[in-house]
Formats: C-alpha cells, sequence, structure tokens
C-alpha cells in the first residue's frame, strides 16, 4: 500500500496504473514492434548477402559466345544473368548507362581475359562479381584480370558517401515534418497550417540539400560530379520524406511518426542498395528497394556522381511521387478533416 500526493492511500497496482497510462502503454507496445521489426530488417538484408542474377556482359568470338553465355547462366544459384554484347565498346557503354554491372571481355588468342566493372556503383558488388567470374574461368583452366573502368573517388571509401549523404537527408526530412507537426498538436487543424508546414519544410529542403552537397563535395571531396544536381536531388528526398511523414502524422496522429520510420528508416535504408547493392540484397529488399525514397536517392546520387546522370529518371520519378503524394494527402486529410469537425 502507498500513499499519494494528496495523502490518499493506493495500491502498487493502482501506482503503476497511474505511472504508465494505457496510452503511453500502447506507445512503448509500439516502440517495441518497431525494435523488432528493425532488427529483423536489418539483419535480413545484410546477414547472407549473395549475388543473383547480376547482369553480366559477355564479349566472344562468335563461335564461342552462345556456350560461353550458356555456362554462366547455369552457375549454381544463378549468381549471374549473362547476356552476349558485340564488342567491348557496347560493354563499356552499358555500364556507364548502368544496364550491366560487369563484362567479360574474352581474349581469343590467350587464357587470360579481363573483367570489366565498375566500383562506383558499389564495391561490394564489384567484388562479388570478380569472385564469381574468377571462379568460373578457373573451371575453364583460364585466368582473369579485373579493370575498374568506373572507380569509386579517393575520398569515397567503398562508394558508401553516396548512400551515407542520402540517409542523412532523409532522417533530416522526417524529424523536421516531426517537429513541425507536433509543435501545436500531432493532426494539422486546418489546410492553412498544412500550407504553412508544408512551405516551411520546402525551405528546410532547399537548406538541408544544400549544406549536404556542399559536405560531401566542396569540404570532403567524397563525392565528385554535378554539385547542382546533387542539391537538387537533396532538396527533392528531404521534401519527399518530410511531405510523406506529415502525411502520415496527419493520418495517424502522432503513431504516424512510428509509421514513417517503419518506411523510411527500417524497410528503407537497408534496401536502399548502400551498404550492398540490389543484386545482393534477398528477394524482399531489391523488389522495395526501387520503390522508397533511400534507394531512389542512393541509386540518383550515384548515377550523378560516376556515371554522369544516366539511368535517374525512374528513381527521381519515384522521389517525386512521395513528394506529391505527401502533399496531397496531407493538404487533404487536413481540409476535410476540419470541414468535417467544423460543417459550415
Amino acid at each position: 500500500m502507498a500513499t499519494t500526493d494528496d495523502g490518499t492511500r493506493t495500491t502498487f497496482l493502482g501506482e503503476v496504473k497511474s505511472a504508465v497510462t494505457p496510452h503511453a502503454s500502447l506507445l512503448v507496445l509500439g516502440v517495441l514492434g518497431l525494435v523488432i521489426a528493425f532488427i529483423t530488417s536489418y539483419t535480413g538484408a545484410f546477414h547472407h548477402p549473395a549475388p543473383a542474377d547480376v547482369p553480366l556482359g559477355v564479349v566472344a568470338p562468335p563461335q564461342a559466345r552462345a556456350q560461353l553465355v550458356g555456362k554462366l547462366d547455369r552457375l549454381p544459384g544463378s549468381p549471374l544473368d549473362p547476356r552476349a554484347l558485340p564488342s567491348e565498346r557496347a560493354a563499356r557503354q552499358q555500364l556507364a548507362d548502368r544496364t550491366i554491372d560487369g563484362a567479360l571481355i574474352v581474349n581469343p588468342r590467350g587464357s587470360t581475359d579481363r573483367l570489366l566493372v565498375a566500383g562506383g556503383g558499389g564495391a561490394s558488388l564489384a567484388q562479388a562479381v570478380e569472385l564469381v567470374v574468377r571462379s568460373a574461368e578457373k573451371a575453364q583452366h583460364r585466368t582473369v584480370r579485373t579493370v575498374d573502368v568506373t572507380p569509386a573517388a579517393a575520398g569515397d571509401s567503398r562508394s558508401l558517401s553516396s548512400f551515407y549523404l542520402v540517409v542523412g537527408w532523409c532522417v533530416g526530412g522526417y524529424l523536421c515534418a516531426a517537429i513541425l507537426a507536433i509543435s501545436a498538436g500531432a493532426r494539422p487543424s486546418n489546410g492553412h497550417r498544412a500550407v504553412i508546414r508544408l512551405a516551411a519544410l520546402a525551405v528546410y529542403a532547399l537548406a538541408a540539400g544544400l549544406a549536404g552537397a556542399i559536405i560531401v563535395g566542396p569540404v570532403l571531396g567524397a563525392l565528385p560530379g554535378t554539385f547542382l544536381g546533387l542539391w537538387g536531388l537533396g532538396a527533392l528526398t528531404v521534401f519527399a520524406v518530410g511531405a510523406t511523414t506529415l502525411a502520415c502524422q496527419a493520418l495517424l496522429g502522432i503513431l504516424g511518426i512510428g509509421l514513417a520510420i517503419l518506411l523510411i528508416v527500417i524497410l528503407g535504408n537497408p534496401s536502399a542498395g548502400g551498404a550492398y547493392p540490389y543484386p545482393l540484397l534477398p528477394p524482399f529488399w531489391r523488389a522495395i528497394g526501387p520503390a522508397l525514397p533511400p534507394g531512389a536517392g542512393t541509386w540518383t546520387a550515384r548515377s550523378l556522381a560516376y556515371f554522369r546522370g544516366n539511368a535517374i529518371t525512374g528513381p527521381l520519378l519515384v522521389l517525386a511521387a512521395w513528394a506529391v503524394g505527401g502533399t496531397l494527402l496531407t493538404l487533404a486529410l487536413s481540409i476535410f478533416r476540419k470541414k468535417g469537425e467544423n460543417p459550415s
């Protein structure tokens, strides 16, 4: 039996109920669920990286081309998705376009072939392709020499700077939106407030995109490529994540923060193709990664840095869809909820 501040006596169970309200209990259970999801998602994505259907160009004499492609295609576990190419020039072009992740150039006059890789697209992927091809070549009593035609910059260890840059932008986006939303209640009270919050988010997104581009470019020299391109990508990424967070909060109140964390951090980050590019991820994460902001942002940042901006239309459309969808949903929920509460 305990005594409360006003002198009345209560049981231990009553003290527990007073200290931990049912609402707090539900929130704690929600956090526990996020912790379990976090561990499951990150461990599931990263615990056993293995190449699967990695696009590989094969340049070989016509009489041996089909046979070689067939042998590579039948390797145990299907690590490669080989396709015949007419020339080394075509192979280099497809590497630059990010259509393939490696190219085997067969030497018809010797036993040493060349493997072209693009380390800027992910060091772990380039190494995985090299290991698979080297093993396959050894079985044919041949050797291979690896040539990195698009190496990562000296300040970009293992081509991870793009991923960390985008993760930073994503964190900034949902934290800014969460602060804007909970500063005066978890739900936007009307359309005007929602518009103001979205406008503030847009200004913040421009500043965060600029800061990120300056840090990885002029300050640290971590990423080459276009400064303006990275700035624009950062602004779009931050706004897309922030608008999505505002929409989640407009829909679920404070629980919307948890939903945003689930989408961006728990599902988005491990599937972004950062530490392990898409061909090394398990099927579930490989499938969802390109459709989420961290994955779309990481792919675009690497393309801007190392591949002259090739193959970024799809990822930019993904980011734009999250930005527009989050904006429209935030406005719609704010306006129509207010009308429902105060019919005129």
